[in-house]
């Protein structure tokens, strides 16, 4: 299998967290966004990462999709008994929305504030949802907060110090647990761009 990815993507970082989990061997190309390879344009017109091709050259191009394929293959920490279809859609879509025109509101002609504080609001639902378990559905990590962790991560990178000064103390202690975590440190490896002839990069 061959994974195209970008690392600082949170749609890819999700996915390769997803595959390392799962302990599923592939090829990891690391691409450069104003240069990518024909061969991963050919396998997804649409031309976003990640782009996971299996074995059979079936291509999935959605990351929740390989992350969820790959926990149907092996879930040894039973992530999926964590998913929360609903609460994730809700993240991939209004809070990404939020998230976009905070963080690069010259290019979406936004007040930065306006969705600066809707993304905080969503943020202080997702604090009640952590204070019972130190988790979105449970004491361990799970699908849900692997999901959408990455998203948060890049919110609170636009501002650290607004963001640490929110009064939202259990989304910041869930935020710095799963980027100190050693599952995320393997999955933020640095990789030399893939171009073709590369010797592959297998992992986990």
């Amino acid at each position: 299998m061959i994974l195209y990815s970008f690392r600082r993507c949170p749609y890819a970082m999700r996915a390769r967290m997803a595959l390392l989990v799962s302990g599923v061997s592939f090829e990891i190309r690391e691409i450069v966004l104003r240069d990518k390879p024909a061969e991963m344009i050919a396998a997804s017109p649409k031309a976003t990462v990640p782009v996971l091709v299996l074995a059979d050259g079936q291509v999935i191009d959605e990351s929740i999709d390989i992350m969820r394929w790959a926990l149907g293959r092996n879930d040894p920490e039973d992530w999926l008994a964590g998913d929360d279809a609903a609460l994730i859609a809700t993240f991939d879509d209004q809070f990404k929305h939020h998230l976009d025109r905070y963080k690069y509101a010259d290019r979406h002609g936004a007040d930065p504030i306006e969705h600066r504080l809707a993304g905080l609001a969503m943020l202080s639902e997702l604090e009640a949802r952590l204070a019972p378990d130190g988790n979105l559905r449970r004491e361990a990590r799970s699908l849900a907060d692997i999901a959408i962790f990455p998203f948060v991560r890049q919110f609170a990178s636009v501002d650290r110090p607004w963001f640490d000064a929110q009064a939202i103390p259990q989304v910041q202690r869930w935020l710095a647990q799963h980027i100190a975590s050693p599952l995320f440190e393997r999955a933020m490896i640095r990789l030399k761009p893939w171009a073709p002839g590369d010797a592959p990069v297998i992992w986990p």
